[in-house]
């Protein structure tokens, strides 16, 4: 029954939307704070690499959560600049990008107060980072605070996305860039596609990396049903394999078949 929750959250009113995965994050969190678990993302494998990203060792474990932030990090200049993540999670994603990108300073932002303060514990050595609760939909800056925005594998959960990226372009600086990955049904593409199609923001990449995903996923799956084992209830674990993507669980399936996707894009905030 939670599992297929899971699923149908893709689709629900936007109130709804909004307040079942409020809950579902918040939990998803609680666990975290037992499980020292700092990433939430599928993972992301890039096909003909000759040289493979560099990481500490203590981040090696993470590699395939860190290469899709590495990815949507890479498609802007981010070095000496302020950034935001809007739906930084459990902070994972954030601690790599300031560490690894060397913005001057990195805000992570979201919407669960269980997540923020997860964040700060697991994070707080790390200077130029620093965690807030805001509304993706409403975010609490003021107009062109930042040169560059990250948003990964969050904007599914939202009730109004079109809000969202409103809210981005308003915070971007003239010249500021925006970087997204996300999976959305295929029947939801041309909706998105629609909802970034502002004037103020020029599409400077668009890709789709459903077959890098998949690959992560794959490799990640023994490492997942361990952790669900070990740490979720069984009444919930049904759907946390939902949730992670593991092999046969509802939504890798659906990237298998095509009938969702896994789409990337960054753009340019351009002066009108």
């Amino acid at each position: 029954m939670l599992a297929k929750l899971f699923i149908s959250l893709l689709n629900v009113s936007p109130a709804l939307k909004r307040a079942a995965w409020k809950w579902w994050y918040q939990r998803l969190a609680h666990r975290g704070m037992e499980t020292g678990w700092s990433f939430m993302n599928y993972g992301f494998t890039p096909r003909n690499v000759e040289l493979p990203l560099e990481l500490l060792p203590q981040d090696e474990a993470n590699r395939l959560f860190i290469q899709l932030y590495d990815y949507t990090a890479s498609q802007m200049p981010i070095e000496g600049l302020k950034v935001l993540e809007v739906g930084s999670g459990r902070g994972g994603g954030a601690s790599f990008v300031a560490r690894y990108h060397n913005p001057s300073e990195l805000i992570g932002l979201d919407y669960s107060e269980s997540a923020i303060e997860l964040s700060r514990r697991l994070h707080k050595d790390v200077p130029n980072l620093q965690f807030i609760k805001g509304d993706a939909e409403s975010l609490p800056f003021e107009d062109h605070t930042f040169d560059a925005v990250i948003n990964v594998e969050s904007s599914h959960c939202y009730g109004n996305v079109d809000a969202f990226v409103k809210e981005v372009s308003r915070v971007l600086k003239p010249d500021g860039y925006f970087s997204w990955v996300d999976l959305r049904g295929k029947d939801m593409v041309d909706e998105t596609e629609s909802i970034f199609n502002l004037a103020a923001l020029n599409l400077i990449h668009n890709e789709t990396i459903t077959k890098e995903v998949i690959q992560a996923l794959d490799e990640i799956h023994e490492r997942k049903m361990a952790m669900i084992a070990d740490n979720v209830p069984k009444v919930l674990q049904s759907a946390f394999k939902d949730f992670a993507g593991v092999k046969d669980s509802q939504i890798y399936n659906a990237f298998q078949d095509g009938n969702a996707v896994y789409l990337a894009k960054a753009f340019q905030k351009v002066t009108l």
